[in-house]
Parts: structure tokens; sequence; C-alpha cells
């Protein structure tokens, strides 16, 4: 997400790791965090794996991470340190077929190391993603060397079958962390994917979540991130609850804070965006702006992250003609993000999921209204708590936030037909999330359509009433389809 990590060679004095060991009587543990891809300036796992890193040396326990291109970039690595408190990072390289600016590649008959080389080419080539499957391979052979140097594995999401078999083939206990299962951006693309060639490509594509659900399984210990992800892990990878255990994501207050000399540019819209994907619901939030610009002229969008050539996002804004009404930044450093959240009128997530949304707690913690993301079901997860009104920097007397705004205690009440919770959410209401909930009606009591509800039986699915038109118009209600 950001790029302040490469721009000093220490770290910031208030994230030097401590060597001192933990306070709680045991002894510090010697943690191997593996990582199959390690990007530090876009998408949630490098990021995770950057601030775990550092925080689990500032606890005094050692860590190696493990990672493939592109590389982790950490804080507080030395190299000349090691023992308690100390973060290294080890390089297990892939054939890197998916740089820039050439993905996709063939590499040169030299570039091949042994079979796991072949099998991520010949995975490749065929339209199939390799690189869970052989970095788990890769990193299963490093672990196996390196035998008795660890007290525990700890994965981030690779799932591969390389990680199977216990402490007997990896030489330590394995935990793993999933953050969301892919199974659901599966979904999400079979339902955007246009004509049968395009979705046996994206099934092709995705054929890795067939063995990440059979290794989540077999899997002792699993680490997620939100409650509505566990519920996600449960149904889709069909993992045991009672191995599930939710450790929710936390922001950095010491560093998103808020700030009153930071002033608020008026009309500013700011968004973090790692891809343009059905997923990330970009281009839903630049049709938004749009309509929203038919009212308010100087509204404008601030995109972190990468601007893409071609695309759906890259297309919308072309026909809207909104050149000059978006703007794109990618490596800021940690102190210009969170600046730039500060100013902001509004943060928005307009992903259609997220199994946290870390950019959504970040936004909340400087004072910025956001609007909460499609994780917020979770009635445990921190995402899901309204902020009250004397937290909200904006909310003063006499002016109500919009309804995006996660302070209910001021919130305007809702337009004539507003849809409720989790039956329509437009680019700025994305707070209700995905799923419908349909509660039994107590007996004697008609659901609607008046018929009295047996035991035992499931009325139909019905629609909610339509809002009015122009509702509709302001806020468009993406398709909703979750299955091929």
């Amino acid at each position: 997400m950001t790029a302040e990590a490469v721009q000093a060679a220490a770290p910031r004095p208030a994230e030097t790791p401590s060597a001192s060991a933990p306070t709680d009587g045991e002894r510090p543990l010697r943690i191997a965090m593996l990582t199959y891809k390690g990007n530090p300036f876009c998408g949630g796992q490098g990021v995770y794996v950057r601030h775990l890193s550092r925080e689990l040396a500032r606890l005094g326990h050692t860590v190696d991470v493990i990672g493939a291109q592109p590389y982790p970039v950490l804080d507080g690595v030395d190299p000349a340190r090691t023992g308690p408190g100390a973060v290294t990072l080890t390089e297990l390289p892939s054939l890197d077929l998916y740089r820039q600016p050439d993905p996709f590649r063939t590499p040169g008959r030299d570039e091949f190391r042994d079979w796991i080389d072949g099998l991520e080419v010949a995975t490749m080539w065929t339209g199939g993603f390799p690189e869970p499957l052989t970095f788990s391979l890769r990193a299963r052979r490093h672990l196996a060397a390196h035998r008795g140097q660890f007290d525990v594995v700890h994965d981030n999401q690779t799932l591969g079958y390389g990680l199977l078999g216990g402490p007997d083939a990896l030489g330590a206990p394995l935990v793993t962390t999933i953050h969301h299962p892919i199974t659901v951006d599966r979904r999400l693309d079979l339902a955007a994917a246009q004509g049968w060639k395009r979705r046996a490509s994206v099934r092709r594509w995705y054929g890795f979540t067939r063995m990440q659900k059979r290794v989540a399984r077999r899997l002792p210990s699993v680490l997620t991130v939100s409650g509505s992800s566990r519920q996600e892990i449960v149904e889709d990878l069909g993992v045991h609850p009672g191995r599930i255990h939710v450790v929710p994501i936390g922001a950095d207050t010491d560093l998103f804070s808020p700030d009153p000399a930071v002033p608020e540019v008026p009309g500013r819209i700011v968004t973090t965006s790692s891809a343009d994907v059905p997923l990330k619901g970009l281009v839903h939030l630049v049709e938004a702006l749009a309509k929203v610009r038919t009212e308010n002229p100087e509204a404008h969008l601030v995109v972190v992250g990468k601007r893409a050539d071609d695309g759906p996002v890259a297309a919308a804004i072309e026909r809207l003609g909104l050149s000059g009404a978006i703007e794109f930044v990618k490596g800021i450093s940690d102190a210009e993000l969170v600046d730039l959240v500060r100013g902001a009128q509004i943060a928005c997530v307009p992903s259609l999921y997220e199994g946290f949304s870390l950019p959504a707690a970040e936004a909340m913690a400087t004072g910025t209204r956001c609007s909460p993301p499609p994780a917020a079901p979770s009635p445990k997860s921190p995402a899901r708590t309204a902020r009250p009104a004397s937290r909200c920097r904006r909310a003063t007397p006499g002016h109500s936030p919009p309804a995006c705004c996660d302070c209910s205690a001021t919130r305007a009440p809702p337009p004539t037909g507003h849809r409720r919770p989790g039956t329509g959410t437009g680019p700025l209401h994305l707070a209700a999330g995905r799923h419908r909930h349909r509660r039994a009606l107590p007996g004697g009591h008609r659901p609607p359509g008046g018929r009295r509800r047996r035991a035992g039986h499931r009325p139909p699915v019905t629609r909610a009433r339509r809002p009015p038109a122009a509702h509709d118009a302001l806020h468009p209600a993406p398709d909703r389809r979750t299955k091929a």
C-alpha cells in the first residue's frame, strides 16, 4: 500500500523492534512466516506480512519471512542482527511469470532449475495460476533442509499441497491465516464474465481453489480476520468451526490519528484499489462519481493504486469523461497516505466483498467518514461497530453526515423506499453486506405474501420492494449473481 519501508535504511523509532523477551514467562519463538506474494504497495498480503512481522519482533520473537516475487518489504531488517527481536527475509525465488512489463512470459532454457519450475510454466501455459502450489513445494523443501530452526510455521494463505504432512514434513507445527476464501473472488469473476470462453478461462485460472479447499480442511489450526470471513471459510472451504480462530486486524492509531491541522479538501473522495477486477468494485465507484458530479461539480476521486491502461475502469473513465476528476497515486509514504485520508471528505470502500478491509479501519482512525466494507455483517467485528457522534470530527451541531458515514447517532434518515440492509448495495452504501437475512416469524404471524408459515416450510425468495427511480439512479445495484 505504501513505500515507507523503502525510504530509509532504518525503521522509525516507534517501529524499532525490541530485543526483550516476552513478559509472560514463555521463551521467544522462532517463527517462519510464508508468503507466496509480498507486494507491499498494493493488496493486503504484503501489508499484513510487513506489519505482523514487525510487531512479532517487537514482542521479542525471531521472525524469518520466507517469500517469493514480488518480495515483501519489511521494517527493521538488519542482516547483521540475529536472535530475539530480529526480522530477516529469505528469498525463495519463483520464475516470476507475471512480472511487469512482460507478464505471462516464457522463461529461457537457462532459467529452469528443477521440475517445480517446469510445473510452474506448464500450469501457466494451460491458463492456470501455479504460484500457491509451486511456492508450497519450494517452501516444504526449504523447511525440511532447515529442520529444527523454527518453533512454528505461519503460512499466509498459500494453502498448497506442499504444506501438508504436519511437523514431520515441515519440521514445526503449522498455523495458517486465511483472509477470506478465494472462492468468493471466483464466484464474482464468473458472474462478471461475458461469454462461455471467458467463463472457461476464469474457471481454469481459479483451478487452484480446489487444492486450497482440500488443504484447508486438513489444517489443524486456522486464523482469520473477521467473523464474516470465519463464516465464509466454514461454508466455502468446509473447515470445522472449532479449528478457526478470529484475530481481527488492527490499525496503527499512532500513525492513523486525527489531525485538525490538515485541511479538508472540498469534494475529495479517497479509496484504495489493488486491482481492476470485479471484486474490488472500483468501476461502480467511478460510475457513482459521475452521478455525484452532476450535483457537486467539485467532487473528485483519489485512488491509492496503479492506474490500468485498459480494462473496465479505464473504459468507464473514458466513457464518462472523468479523466480530470480521478487521480491515481502509488508508492507514497505512510505519512503522505495518512494526510491524504485526513483531507478527504469521505473514504470509500467499493469492494463487493472484503474479509476485513484495513483501509476502512485506518480511515475511521483518522476521523474521516468512511463507507464500511461488506465484511461488516460480522456482529463481533470491530469494523461493524458504529462510532458515536462525538468521535466523528465532522458531526457538528446542525450537520448530518451522509448515509454512508458510520455514525449512526447522527445519520440522516434514509430516503423513502430505501432498501433495507442486505437487499441492495449502491457504490457508496456497502455497509449492509452480501447476504439477505431472513428470520423465522413467530407462530401466528404471517410473512410477506399473506401465507402462514408451516413448520419445515421454506418460503420462496422474494425481491425487496423496488425503490423510486430517483434513488435507483443515484444508487445502482451491482449484478447480484454469485454463481455461474
